[in-house]
């Protein structure tokens, strides 16, 4: 099945009216708030709707950190980004510098033996 990601309230709501296969994501500011309403409209017609505040991501090495973290954040769901690498390794200033990064976009940094499952892999 088919994924969808609404960006906004209406084009949810448009989806849902359009009856329309697959799963219906949530992903905007305010979708917390409608999370609830949407879904039930999303029962009424046949749709899966779906609201999830965070987004787990499996990060495999220090490069694919930097590369994920600036880049533009396509969510407004918080990010568990979790390193896979040992971030050890890092020197104190890199880790701090990552860790800013990942603050700037309301994300966390996370070891590795946190993991349990990814929605998103940075290779």
């Amino acid at each position: 099945m088919s994924t969808f990601t609404a960006r906004d309230r209406a084009s949810a709501v448009e989806r849902i009216h359009g009856r329309a296969a697959g799963t219906l994501e949530l992903d905007y500011e305010n979708a917390w708030q409608d999370a609830v309403e949407l879904e039930q409209l999303g029962r009424q017609f046949g749709v899966d709707v779906q609201y999830r505040a965070v987004e787990h991501v499996s990060v495999a090495s220090p490069e694919a950190l930097v590369r994920g973290l600036r880049m533009e954040k396509a969510t407004f769901r918080q990010r568990y980004l979790y390193c896979r690498f040992d971030m050890a390794a890092l020197s104190e200033d890199t880790l701090r510098d990552l860790e800013d990064l990942a603050i700037e976009h309301g994300d966390y940094l996370m070891p590795a033996n946190l993991f349990t499952e990814a929605t998103l892999t940075w290779m």
